[in-house]
Parts: C-alpha cells; sequence; structure tokens
C-alpha cells in the first residue's frame, strides 16, 4: 500500500506497480486503509479486488504513455522568466541557524504553542469528511459524525498538550544568497565569496499564452551579475517535527487495543507538524522584518494572505526530493531537530514537515508540470547526478520516455559557457 501526501494514484500505477509481483494498492489517506486490507488479506475477496486494481492502473498507465504536452525548450523558457524588481530585499536579523522547540533548543516553543495554528480542514478530511472547517461541524448530512470526531479530538489534543506527550523540535536559519542561472547560490560569509551550498531549481517548459511567465523557484532570489556587485538577498529554510514521543503514545493504544486514539494522535500529529511550520514562519517573517507589523486572522493566516512562500522538496514548485540533502546539511537537522532522512527521502519522524522561506513580495507558489529531456541533461550536470538517477527521482514529471540505460554520456550546452 502506498500513501502520503506527495503520492499519487499515477505514479503508483506507472512507476511503482510494474516492480513488484504482488498486490500494489495506493490508498488516499490512512482511514481508507482498513478495508483495504480486508480485501487483501480475504480469500474470497481479493482475487477480484486485486484484478480490478491491475485493470485501473494498466489503463493508467495506458493513458500516461500518451500524454505528452507541448513544451519549450528550457532555453526559450529562461527567456520568459518573469522580470521582478530586486532593488530592496528584506534584511534578517541575523544570518546563521537557531534551534527551535521543548527541548535542547535555544528558542522554547511549547506544543501549546502550536495548537491556535492548527488548520482542521484537513483533520477531516483524513476521516473521510469533506469539507472546510468549522463549516463541516453544521454540515446536515455529516455534521453530528464531525462534532464528536472534533470532540474527540479535543479531549486528546488537551491531554497531549496538558501531560507533553509529544516533544516539538525544530531548526531554521537565513542565509547570504542569490539566483546563478536556476540554482540558487548560498554564502557563509559577507562578501559573498565563500560558497556553503547551492539549490538546484527546475522551470516550467509547458506553452503559455504571450506574456505569461515561465516560473522558476531561483526567480524569487536577486541575481549575481558578472562584474557587479550582488543585490545582498537571503533564503531561509527550516525543519520541524511533532514526532517525538508519538511512537510511545501509538504504541501504548494499540497495546490497550484502542485503535480510535492510535489513529487519532496520530492525525493530531500531523496537524501539530503543520501547526508548527505556520508558527515558525510567523516567526521567521518577523526576524526578517516585513513581517513585524502583520495583524492576520486564523482564517487569513490558514489562507497564506501573509507576504512571502515555504515551498517544500517534493511537492509542485520543487519536485525533486534530493534537494532535501542539501537542507539537512545546511541546517544539520539531525543535531539540531534530531529528524533524519531515510534512503528515499522520506522524513522522520513522520509528523515533519522541512522547506525554504522566500521573502519576494512577489513570491507565489506554482507547478512546475511536465518537463523536458534538455531541461533534465541541463539539470543532471548541475546537480552532479547522473541523467538516469534523476530520472528516477522525477519520473511523473517526464515529458518524454527515459531510455533504458541513461547513463551513456551526453554532450549539452547548459548556458554556463563551458563544453561537457
Amino acid at each position: 500500500m502506498i500513501g502520503g501526501a506527495t503520492t499519487s494514484k499515477a505514479h503508483t500505477a506507472v512507476k511503482i506497480a510494474p516492480g513488484y509481483s504482488e498486490a500494489v494498492v495506493h490508498v488516499l489517506d490512512a482511514s481508507r486503509a482498513v478495508p483495504i486490507v480486508g480485501s487483501l488479506i480475504s480469500g474470497d475477496q481479493k482475487p477480484a479486488f486485486v484484478a480490478s486494481i491491475r485493470t485501473e492502473y494498466e489503463r493508467l498507465r495506458s493513458q500516461h504513455a500518451g500524454q505528452r504536452v507541448r513544451l519549450l525548450g528550457i532555453e526559450a523558457a529562461r527567456q520568459r522568466a518573469p522580470k521582478l524588481d530586486y532593488k530592496a530585499p528584506a534584511q534578517p536579523e541575523f544570518a546563521g541557524v537557531r534551534s527551535v522547540g521543548s527541548t535542547g533548543s535555544a528558542t522554547p516553543v511549547a506544543l501549546a504553542d502550536l495548537v491556535p495554528f492548527i488548520d482542521w480542514s484537513p483533520f477531516f478530511h483524513t476521516w473521510e469528511l469533506r469539507g472546510r472547517y468549522p463549516a463541516i461541524l453544521q454540515h446536515e448530512k455529516h455534521g453530528e459524525e464531525a462534532r464528536k470526531l472534533f470532540a474527540d479530538a479535543q479531549r486528546l489534543l488537551d491531554e497531549m498538550v496538558s501531560k507533553g506527550w509529544l516533544q516539538p523540535r525544530g531548526v531554521y536559519g537565513f542565509f547570504r544568497a542569490n539566483r546563478v542561472g536556476d540554482d540558487v547560490v548560498l554564502y557563509g560569509d559577507a562578501g559573498r565569496t565563500e560558497k556553503i551550498a547551492t539549490f538546484h531549481f527546475l522551470r516550467q517548459q509547458i506553452e503559455k499564452p504571450d506574456g505569461q511567465p515561465s516560473f522558476c523557484l531561483a526567480d524569487f532570489v536577486a541575481p549575481k551579475i558578472a562584474g557587479a556587485a550582488a543585490a545582498e538577498d537571503y533564503i531561509g529554510a527550516f525543519a520541524v517535527t511533532s514526532g517525538h514521543g508519538l511512537k510511545e503514545v501509538v504504541e501504548r493504544f494499540k497495546r490497550d487495543n484502542d485503535d480510535y486514539n492510535a489513529i487519532m494522535a496520530e492525525a493530531l500529529a500531523d496537524r501539530l507538524a503543520e501547526a508548527f511550520a505556520e508558527y515558525l514562519h510567523q516567526q521567521a517573517r518577523v526576524a526578517w522584518g516585513y513581517g513585524k507589523a502583520e495583524k492576520l486572522s486564523h482564517e487569513e493566516m490558514i489562507e497564506e494572505k501573509y507576504r512571502g512562500i515555504r515551498p517544500a522538496a517534493g511537492y509542485p514548485a520543487c519536485p525533486d526530493h534530493t534537494e532535501k540533502r542539501t537542507l539537512w546539511e545546511l541546517l544539520d537537522v539531525e543535531k539540531n531537530a534530531g529528524m533524519q532522512l531515510t534512503e528515499s527521502f522520506a522524513m522522520w519522524p513522520g509528523s515533519s514537515v522541512s522547506g525554504l522561506y522566500f521573502s519576494h513580495p512577489d513570491s507565489k507558489y506554482f507547478a512546475v508540470g511536465k518537463l523536458g529531456r534538455d531541461q533534465l541533461l541541463d539539470y543532471h550536470l548541475r546537480k552532479g547526478m547522473t541523467l538516469q538517477e534523476v530520472e528516477r527521482w522525477l519520473g511523473p514529471y517526464l515529458n518524454y520516455e527515459p531510455a533504458a540505460d541513461s547513463s551513456t554520456p551526453v554532450s549539452v550546452a547548459c548556458g554556463c559557457g563551458v563544453a561537457h
């Protein structure tokens, strides 16, 4: 069973199912796992269930094979980058890394500090109740069930907070940065000569009506221009978790055969992790200066009415999960927040969030979309990975069928003036 925020049925069908001889099923959320498991372990139900899944996934693979969109060449897409003003980048109060959390951190954060930042709508989605909070509590069909679920969640959340069952920990920082092509280079000194890290980004290539720009996250950072003083721009980075202590809580409920509260605890920990990300982003905006005058309501916060964005690796604007490795090294996340990356770049503990902060007033979320082979050829050289590796990580985004062996050296003009 495949699940999680950055998974999809199409990716499961195209990239995962063909590599495993037994049944492979995409699960939209945790509440659907039980009936699926029931079908898989039932001698009577399994054959028909597996046959239906395989038929559906074969249809999805056929659709995917025929889906090709018209793309611009990568150089043409770069010519359509948005024209932004970089004259007065925001200056943060500090450069470097700070830890936050309930234990061993420079800045204390308690669970109670995070509760006001919870977005409750996704909590109800976890339990298959679609709708927005608080309106869902008055839904004519699901309202009674939603109110009961919410009351149970409040009781468990109060106990989690009062007894300190979870220990939030996190780390964030600001770094001198400038755009170099579609990359953002980070510097460790005021003179911006000591390179300490590079984030590699991808650019939209899909053809758009005239006048619409082709975005890349690097566009939101002031460029470094040869022979000229670079604008004093910065980028932020963060990683937070509310998962420390969750395993013990869940195991305790399971020993008592209380699966309901075990699932409830996991759902609440996920909400607290997202709330931690929202809370810390608010603190970062204040430290960056432009957030000091913010007076946003809870609803405005949830709707992201503030300046700036915090995109995460693996999501539409930055689909490459391997960029988390750079973030982990930059923030020393394992030491400062007790968080780890698995070999597939999943975060542990599970109730965790990480990403980058962009402060440009015109920064916005977008989807990179389908990618051409010319951009992948450029990208693998910039990252220092083989073409086969980047194609594997970006498989769902490819607008072409990769060769069986993409490790053969190729010649490509990447725009740096050096022949590769």
